[in-house]
């Protein structure tokens, strides 16, 4: 084990360029493992549960993911501070990548959410310990910043191809190459980490650890209670069931917090909840996160469901809200360490993001492409504003003795948000959805055909719609017609869902009034290398 001399501490990196660039090479890699998955997933999705049949199930393929993320980026932020990230980086890219296989050779909606869950899982070690190496490099946060633009490109890359590739590769090789994708992007990141980054870990940290199991579980109770109560209130209403979910959410958090306070090495430090600005920035991350996901997960439905374009179409649609997430990222790069007050990045970050939301929500099918694409355009320099100074906020204001938890946490409570956002937004969409549908066949008395068009996916399917069309002109109705009436209540339903994304994109310009001044300050490292 050799531990770095002040030689390096000057330029505030932990290792030389060479060495560095290598290690970031491996990070960017990682980075792009995560950022195709989700971008690619997102584009195929609505084919997908067209050919499984099962649109009750669309929320949970991203939720199942989310919530398992969630509950392991913690675990895996706190371990990576006390023993080093290298191994649970290399571990969490073979476990991502196998469940990659699994997902493509799904052959029922359940499955797919099953093996979604357990590639959440090694997501969750990814974005748990990878993010955090960055700090570890180069813990003088100005230095971090620059290097942080090959992780921004990399990101970007993965993006700008992510929607498209997503698109092309379902209309010509099935939905199943989405999945497929990232055994040779899996691959690639795994020889690089293996062998360029350092195993470095911090100085105090070298004692023995005991994991905190318990909170760990209460977690997992928690957010999982929650998920389900936020899935089945809007479709059930408040039925014993429902409220239960809701009080075991609540008992469960409040025995975590408890038994957080007096657990020596807490997932979840309850002292960082306590610091105002760290208060701040988790808020910030959760309400992120809610309008993020919700525009990422639903604004491809809308496109490829409500206004009939194909996937690939759809796929171009959305690049540039991926895209210049990146350029956005580089672009705040530039500015927040030269602007005397980097906070005002944040408002402009999150209006913009409402602007794109409320884009989303007066779009219509005849609408032309660019005004749709710059609509994209706006959200994605607005999360590329938001993000990565949430992230650099947050490992400033923590100190080097949280900095991996806190990464984490941010992280995790985005995903929160996203879960909360993802499955508001479709439990909105199904129960509106349905609901328009079924008072258009009743209308033109058509009821019988309710179990066919009340599910989207008949929206998306055109073989399927070509038989339906076929039975409808034999019965003497205008089928026509009647898709039509589907697509409207889709476009109305998701309508609604983004306008909630919007307002919740307008409530974080105005909590992030609460974060204090940061000012972007030079650090010098303490830690070993092997």
């Amino acid at each position: 084990m050799a531990v770095h001399t002040a030689a390096h501490h000057s330029s505030g990196q932990v290792l030389p360029f060479r060495e560095s660039l290598l290690a970031m090479l491996g990070i960017s890699f990682v980075t792009m493992l995560v950022a195709l998955d989700q971008t690619v997933v997102g584009t195929a999705l609505p084919t997908i549960v067209s050919e499984l049949k099962g649109f009750e199930l669309y929320a949970w393929v991203a939720t199942s993911y989310l919530l398992t993320s969630v509950i392991t980026v913690p675990i895996f932020g706190r371990l990576g501070d006390y023993y080093g990230r290298k191994p649970f980086v290399i571990a969490s890219i073979v476990l991502f990548t196998a469940a990659s296989v699994l997902c493509g050779a799904a052959n029922d909606m359940l499955f797919l959410v099953l093996a979604r869950g357990l590639q959440g899982i090694g997501g969750g070690m990814l974005v748990g310990t990878a993010f955090a190496c960055i700090p570890d490099l180069f813990p003088d946060s100005v230095v971090r910043l620059r290097w942080q633009v090959m992780m921004s490109s990399a990101f970007g890359i993965a993006n700008a191809v992510g929607p498209s590739l997503g698109g092309f590769l379902t209309q010509y090789y099935g939905w199943r190459s989405v999945f497929y994708v990232n055994l040779p992007v899996g691959l690639l990141s795994l020889f690089f980490v293996w062998r360029y980054l350092p195993h470095l870990r911090h100085i105090e940290h070298r004692g023995k650890m005991r994991l905190d199991w318990p909170g760990a579980v209460l977690i997992a109770v928690a957010l999982g209670c929650l998920q389900l109560f936020v899935e089945l209130l809007p479709k059930h209403g408040v039925t014993p069931g429902v409220a239960a979910l809701l009080a075991v959410t609540a008992v469960s958090a409040w025995a975590l917090w408890n038994w957080e306070k007096r657990f020596e090495h807490a997932i979840l430090p309850v002292d960082m909840f306590r610091n105002k600005a760290l208060a701040a920035l988790f808020t910030l991350a959760v309400l992120g996160g809610f309008s993020m996901f919700s525009l990422l997960f639903y604004a491809p439905l809308l496109f490829q469901g409500g206004f009939g374009l194909s996937p690939k179409d759809a796929g171009l649609v959305i690049t540039p809200l991926v895209v210049f997430i990146t350029i956005g990222s580089i672009v705040n790069g530039r500015i927040v360490t030269r602007i005397r007050n980097p906070n005002a990045m944040l408002y402009v970050g999150f209006a913009l993001l409402a602007l794109s939301c409320l884009g989303a929500v007066i779009a219509t099918h005849s609408m032309p492409r660019p005004l749709l694409m710059t609509f994209m355009v706006l959200g994605g320099v607005g999360l590329g504003f938001v993000m990565p100074n949430l992230t650099v906020f947050a490992q400033q204001t923590a100190g080097r003795e949280h900095l991996g938890i806190a990464t984490a946490l941010l992280q995790s409570l985005r995903m929160i948000g996203g879960m909360i956002g993802t499955a508001l937004t479709g439990t909105l969409v199904t129960h509106m959805y349905a609901s328009g549908v079924r008072n258009a066949l009743s209308a033109d008395g058509a009821e019988h055909w309710f179990s066919q068009m009340g599910d989207p996916q008949i929206l998306i399917n055109r073989d399927e719609q070509g038989t339906l069309l076929g039975q409808l002109a034999q019965a003497g109705h205008n089928g026509a017609a009647l898709l039509e009436a589907a697509r409207e209540s889709l476009v109305g339903a998701i309508h609604v869902g983004l306008a909630v994304a919007a307002v919740v994109a307008v409530v974080s310009v105005w909590q992030s009034r609460r974060v204090p001044h940061v000012k972007i300050r030079r650090v010098e490292p303490v830690v070993h290398a092997d």
